[in-house]
């Protein structure tokens, strides 16, 4: 079996916190090689952003690869901007597989972008398509709080076309299976649910002292950790506000606490730096808190069982997460997780067992859990056993026979099918 996985806008291999990379983007990564594990051939075809990097690479190891197909300009792009280069990325896909003599069972697409692409592969190959959308747009729009959050109407419209159009569909929780029938209704494709999976040979917890000594956080000082991208929905400025209300009552000190925020590019000029980026920057000055709030940019996923390892609290303060990857790794190293009740964070975070839940946009409530956790070693020590032994159960060795399980129902459908058009018509 060989899988053509679809990841158009970004690639598996970027390093977190940038604009377009994410849990995604860790997810097609890990998927890839967990079914390496298993024998399964990978492809993953991902749109080439810098013509330096060579076109194909096999940094997932055992024989699969990540193919950079040049479509449009090798430079990054706007989302809404690369729907315009899907007819060049598809037919490069079509090149590879022809100069390569391959042949693939299923296309396996992630987001709708690639969706899109994938619809169009499926006329070509004739196999059939597994599709993740990892957010929908509609559950977007209904939390946007700026106009450009708001997803576009081409968004919209192509996602309500896969979901009546594609073989399956693979939804990261059952609360987005619920979002998908009730905004866009019962007609789509057959939908399993199937949680990621966390790489428990790479996050696992690491002894707080070693982990502090790596990243330079003094072991008497605790740390709060975010991970992620930095962009209004993610809700920072909640966290930065808790903070600055935990200072002002005095009860815990600069020299006992700090948050570490990874994501973005603080070190970028003003005109690179994003608008998001910018406003935190000075949201936290007005607070004074240039001590206490520390940007640190872009850090490798090497790195990132280190900061989990050396946090007291990883806080995942989203006004929504489909499902929230940042949250189950941070488990997966020992870590309790404070995180708003949203998406699928709401049912991954056990309120009072693994973390806490907080509202979204709630400064307040998220700075009376944050002080819970840093003034009771206790409570913290038995959450971070809980939250180890809870993630064990999401680990890539049970997840992948799982979405084998699901490749070889979709192809075996698509089988049957193509026997029972062929079978001779009784008369």
């Amino acid at each position: 079996m060989r899988i053509a996985m679809l990841s158009y806008h970004t690639c598996p291999l970027a390093v977190l916190g940038g604009k377009d990379t994410g849990g995604m983007n860790v997810y097609v990564r890990d998927l890839t090689r967990a079914l390496g594990t298993h024998g399964i051939g990978v492809d993953v075809f991902t749109r080439s952003q810098d013509e330096h990097v060579p076109h194909v690479l096999h940094d997932l190891g055992y024989g699969n690869r990540v193919v950079h197909i040049p479509a449009g300009p090798e430079v990054p792009m706007a989302r809404e901007a690369l729907a315009a280069h899907l007819p060049e990325f598809v037919e490069g896909i079509l090149t590879f597989q022809r100069t390569k003599a391959l042949s693939y069972s299923l296309i396996h697409s992630h987001y709708w972008l690639s969706g899109l692409a994938a619809l169009q592969l499926r006329e070509q190959l004739g196999i059939p398509i597994i599709q993740m959308f990892h957010t929908l747009g509609v559950s977007k729009s209904t939390i946007a709080r700026a106009e450009h959050e708001i997803p576009s109407t081409l968004r919209l419209e192509s996602e309500r076309t896969l979901l009546g159009s594609v073989e399956r569909i693979i939804s990261s929780t059952q609360a987005e299976v619920e979002e998908i029938r009730r905004h866009i209704g019962e007609q789509t494709a057959m939908i399993d649910v199937l949680p990621p999976g966390v790489d428990t040979t790479h996050f696992y917890p690491i002894d707080a002292d070693e982990a502090r000594e790596f990243i330079g956080v003094p072991c008497d000082k605790k740390m709060l950790l975010y991970v992620g991208r930095i962009e209004p929905l993610k809700g920072i400025d909640a966290l930065i506000e808790a903070v600055a209300r935990i200072r002002s009552e005095g009860l815990l000190h600069e020299e006992e606490f700090c948050l570490a925020i990874i994501g973005g590019d603080p070190q970028a000029s003003d005109e690179d730096m994003s608008t998001e980026m910018n406003r935190l920057i000075s949201l936290r000055d007005s607070f004074g808190l240039q001590k206490l709030v520390i940007f640190l940019g872009k850090r490798s996923q090497d790195s990132l069982p280190y900061y989990y390892s050396a946090a007291s609290t990883v806080v995942v303060p989203s006004h929504y997460e489909s499902f929230g990857l940042v949250a189950l790794e941070a488990m997966a190293c020992g870590t309790p997780v404070i995180a708003t009740a949203t998406g699928g964070l709401a049912h991954l975070v056990q309120d009072g067992v693994t973390g806490f839940h907080v509202p979204v946009n709630h400064p307040e409530e998220l700075a009376e859990r944050i002080k819970c956790l840093l003034r009771n070693d206790d409570l913290r020590a038995e959450m971070a056993g809980a939250a180890y032994t809870y993630a064990q159960s999401f680990s890539w060795s049970s997840i992948v026979d799982r979405i084998m399980a699901i490749y070889a129902d979709v192809i075996h459908v698509k089988e049957v099918a193509a026997q029972t058009r062929k079978a001779p018509q009784r008369i």
